[in-house]
């Protein structure tokens, strides 16, 4: 497997080595010990989340979790496609308010990794789309915090703008409050 850093610090592309043979391929998806040593913190697997999108152009996110409840995400595409984002909400980060974006493909099978005081959303490519992610920490619902998808600061590029599909809630978020967030020091 190889580990893609990029410009947002502890966002990490895993692209696996796909072993082919006459029914198709073999990939490892996870290991616990590589991505520790490969992107420096510890990962342990909490909880599995599996995402189903009917259309294309459907847009979850941008959502993140408060400390102390925050969670270290790796995203992978089982079918379809889809922009997986994430958006760094940690003031201490030297690409504080920057994000990445990343096509992830069941065919690619690329992963992403979306650490702790990341905020993350992503819009799918096809029809019929199914998304698992592995976190590090059980879902707290009070410390549940969002963005606006086209919140004007971030300057994201979906690529169905305005989303074909998306939460009452996630249409809902409000335009991100920068100063209030800071005392949240997220590390």
């Amino acid at each position: 497997m190889d580990y893609l850093k990029t410009k947002v610090p502890g966002v990490i592309v895993l692209v696996p080595e796909l072993i082919p043979d006459n029914r198709g391929y073999f990939a490892r998806v996870f290991s616990a010990r590589d991505l520790e040593e490969n992107s420096g913190f510890p990962f342990p697997v909490c909880q599995v989340n599996h995402s189903f999108n009917r259309l294309k152009g459907t847009l979850r996110g941008l959502h993140f979790l408060k400390p102390p409840y925050q969670e270290n995400k790796l995203v992978l595409v089982v079918k379809g496609a889809i922009l997986d984002v994430a958006l760094d909400l940690r003031p201490n980060s030297p690409t504080y308010k920057q994000w990445h974006s990343e096509i992830l493909t069941a065919e690619n099978a690329k992963k992403m990794l979306i650490p702790a005081g990341c905020a993350h959303g992503f819009q799918t490519l096809d029809d019929q789309t199914e998304v698992f992610y592995l976190v590090s920490e059980y879902y707290e619902p009070l410390a549940e915090g969002g963005l606006r998808w086209n919140d004007p600061s971030l300057d994201l590029n979906w690529p169905f703008a305005p989303p074909l599909v998306i939460s009452e809630k996630d249409q809902s978020w409000p335009d991100f409050d920068w100063a209030a967030h800071k005392a949240y020091q997220i590390p």
